[in-house]
C-alpha cells in the first residue's frame, strides 16, 4: 500500500477527528474510558506512518470544548490519560524528530495537563520532522471568534486599518498561523459531519469518512489508503476541471 502513493503529491496538512472510542469500547462490553485508553496506539501509528511519507502537519482533534459537557468522571479520566500518553510517548516524539504543538483554549485545561504540554512542547521545539498538533479544549469557532476579538483589538488601537484585513491576515491571527490550511480531513466513526474542528482551516480540504473503522482500529494501512483516496481525485478550488487540466498542462 506505501509503496502506491505518489511521494510528489503528499498532502501536506493532515487532520483528523478521531472518532468511536466509546463505541469501541461498548461493542466489547468495556466502558467509555477503555476504549481512550486504547487509541493511543492509534495516534502512534498515523504519527509514524506520516512522518514516514513525508506529511508536513498533522493535527489530531483530542477534545472539543464541546466535550466538557461529557460526564465529569470521563472528562477526568481523558485529562489523566492526556498526561499519561504525553509523558509516555515523549522519548518516541524524539526518537522520531517530532515537534509538538497545541491548539485550544488550554487555560480550561487542569494544571497537570497544561504543565505536561508545556514540558512536551519545550522538549521538542528544536525537532525538525513531523509538526504534531493536538487540538485540545478547542474548536473552530473559538479560534475564529479569539481572531476576530485580536483584530479588532489592533484596529481599536490603531495598528491595523480595516481595508488591510484579508485572508492572509486573518489566517495569521488562528491558532493555526504556522501551518498551511488543512489538505485531507480524515474522521473514523462512520459521522458525515466536521463537528465545529478547523472551520476557516477546512475551506477546500478533502474530507475522507471511514464508516466501518473505530479509532482504535486504526493503523498506519488506514493512512495510507486515505492518502490512495486523495491522490485520485481532482482539486479544483472553485475553478472548472478543464481549467486544472489546463494549468496541470503548461507546468
Amino acid at each position: 500500500m506505501k509503496e502506491l502513493i505518489d511521494k510528489t503529491r503528499i498532502p501536506q496538512h493532515i487532520a483528523v477527528i478521531m472518532d468511536g472510542n466509546g463505541r469501541w469500547a461498548k461493542k466489547k462490553g468495556m466502558a467509555r474510558v477503555f476504549g481512550h485508553k486504547n487509541a493511543i496506539q492509534a495516534v502512534r501509528e498515523i504519527s509514524e506512518g506520516s512522518g514516514e511519507i513525508g506529511v508536513k502537519f498533522l493535527t489530531l482533534y483530542a477534545f472539543s470544548t464541546e466535550n466538557w459537557t461529557r460526564p465529569q468522571a470521563e472528562v477526568e479520566a481523558l485529562m489523566g490519560l492526556l498526561v499519561e500518553a504525553i509523558k509516555d510517548e515523549l522519548p518516541t516524539l524524539m526518537k522520531n524528530n517530532v515537534k509538538l504543538f497545541s491548539i485550544g483554549d488550554i487555560s480550561d485545561l487542569p494544571k497537570s495537563t497544561q504543565n505536561q504540554l508545556a514540558t512536551a512542547m519545550e522538549t521538542t521545539k528544536n525537532n525538525t520532522g513531523l509538526n504534531l498538533i493536538i487540538a485540545i479544549s478547542y474548536s473552530g469557532k473559538w479560534d475564529i471568534l479569539e481572531a476576530t476579538k485580536r483584530i479588532a483589538e489592533q484596529v481599536q488601537q490603531g495598528k491595523l486599518h480595516t481595508e488591510d484585513i484579508d485572508e492572509n491576515l486573518f489566517s495569521s491571527y488562528l491558532s493555526t498561523h504556522f501551518a498551511p490550511d488543512v489538505d485531507l480531513m480524515i474522521r473514523t466513526g462512520g459521522d458525515y459531519r466536521i463537528s465545529n474542528f478547523m472551520l476557516w482551516q477546512l475551506a477546500y480540504a478533502e474530507l475522507y469518512i471511514m464508516e466501518n473503522l473505530y479509532w482504535p482500529d486504526f493503523r498506519k494501512q488506514h493512512l495510507f489508503e486515505a492518502i490512495l483516496d486523495f491522490q485520485r481525485r481532482e482539486r479544483r478550488f472553485g475553478k472548472t476541471g478543464e481549467q486544472i487540466k489546463t494549468v496541470t498542462t503548461n507546468e
